[in-house]
């Protein structure tokens, strides 16, 4: 491939741009200069440095990040940052979307991709994608709530009502719960119907893939996600 091109497929800029950067000596091959737009670059083998930082080429990128609170899942964010400030200009440039959403007072394991097939796989409500919290709840609660919530609560404009598919009391003010459904605001409402309000909400967990076992990040941080993790999810590239 093509340097300018293959440098434009990864988020640095338009082909012209690019290729002035080129030009300028900002990219290294394999650590030697190459001010060649045009020069065939083996983009599976080769390791590209622009401005000091190595690369990989990634046809589609996957990346998990640990989701601090205070920041919107959105690139028009209103009241907050917006998350994708969190990522490399890269990254947002070659247009990664968040699979699926967290509110902004929700912290914990979000993805983020530029593969529509993955994001929709992981989002339909059909693949019924597990998904782990840990919920931190502004009441104390008991065994009788606990099992309330097991035996499935009706939210509003539902016809039947909801289970979890697990749900664990740990102390009195936490749950640990898991869901396989996509539902609006689904753990709130849940807790709501109930009869008590979540004070804190933390995702640990999507399909297979755990934030504290698999990734190890802490707030605000990122990482690309490899075969190995997108098997945890289910996913085959």
């Amino acid at each position: 491939m093509q340097l300018e091109r293959l440098l434009q497929s990864q988020g640095f800029g338009s082909r012209k741009q690019c290729g002035r950067r080129i030009a300028a000596g900002d990219v290294r091959i394999d650590g030697v200069v190459c001010d060649d737009p045009c020069a065939e670059i083996d983009s599976g083998n080769s390791q590209i440095e622009i401005d000091g930082v190595i690369w990989r080429y990634r046809e589609k990128v996957y990346v998990a990040m640990h989701k601090p609170a205070g920041y919107e899942c959105t690139h028009h964010a209103r009241c907050y940052p917006s998350v994708y400030t969190l990522l490399p200009e890269p990254l947002v440039s070659r247009a990664v979307q968040t699979v699926g959403r967290l509110d902004a007072d929700t912290t914990g394991l979000l993805l983020f991709s530029d593969d529509g097939h993955f994001i929709h796989a992981l989002t339909s409500p059909r693949r019924h994608i597990t998904k782990g919290y840990r919920v931190i709840l502004k009441h104390d609660v008991d065994d009788c709530f606990v099992r309330r919530m097991a035996n499935g609560v009706l939210l509003r404009d539902e016809t039947s009502a909801i289970k979890p598919l697990s749900v664990t009391l740990t102390d009195a003010k936490t749950l640990l719960l898991e869901i396989d459904q996509g539902k609006f605001h689904q753990v709130k409402r849940m807790v709501a119907a109930a009869g008590n309000r979540v004070a804190v909400l933390h995702r640990l967990a999507m399909g297979g893939l755990s934030l504290a076992g698999d990734l190890l990040l802490e707030e605000g941080e990122w990482r690309y996600l490899e075969s190995a993790h997108l098997d945890r999810l289910g996913y085959n590239v």
